[in-house]
């Protein structure tokens, strides 16, 4: 199923329709404000399953999820004072931070990890659909043959398998930054959209 949304002043009623299918475990490709993203509810287990199939991941591949705001983050993973400083001046944006998970973090995000990716997108779509969702979205990069796709065309063609395709129009091609804050001192593992003069 796609689904037009406006990028900029998303309708109630589609993003609420959206958000009925990801609490009925549904997949869907939304827009993150860097790539669009291949996401369910944090709550979905098998849904979480459809992703790693979908994107052919190896069990030990890390997904990330996106939280509407830095206060939710606090469930999900430690925050201390050096990490907040930093994440309070970069979100929302295109960084995805590595953080220590809580125990609110479901088991199959974590594998034999106790670290968890999370970040705060700068888009109003997916923004609107976390707030009417009301828990995070379980997200990774729709890439095609290692490539991102941004064209909401090709994607649509290329995941026909997801349960929604949301049409928010073109997207980017670079992934978000990836920052570990489980340390003393910021490491960037991935530069991706994003300054890292932080």
């Amino acid at each position: 199923m796609r689904i037009e949304i406006h990028p900029t002043h998303p309708q109630p009623r589609r993003v609420k329709q959206v958000t009925e299918i990801l609490r009925r475990g549904g997949v869907v490709v939304y827009p993150t404000g860097t790539v669009y993203g291949l996401g369910c509810d944090i709550h979905q287990k098998r849904a979480v399953e459809r992703i790693y199939q979908l994107r052919q991941l190896k069990k030990d591949h890390p997904l990330s999820f996106v939280c509407p705001d830095l206060s939710k983050i606090a469930r999900y993973a430690y925050v201390d004072d050096f990490a907040y400083r930093i994440m309070k001046r970069l979100i929302p944006g295109p960084y995805t931070f590595v953080l220590r998970a809580t125990r609110d973090v479901p088991k199959i995000l974590l594998r034999k990890r106790k670290t968890v990716g999370i970040r705060v997108p700068d888009h109003p779509v997916a923004h609107a659909l976390i707030e009417e969702l009301g828990s995070p979205i379980v997200s990774t990069s729709a890439m095609f043959d290692g490539q991102a796709l941004n064209d909401p065309d090709e994607l649509h063609a290329r995941f026909p398998q997801v349960d929604a395709f949301i049409d928010a129009g073109w997207g980017g091609i670079e992934p978000s930054t990836v920052i570990d804050l489980t340390g003393t001192e910021a490491v960037v593992l991935r530069e991706g959209a994003g300054p890292i003069d932080f």
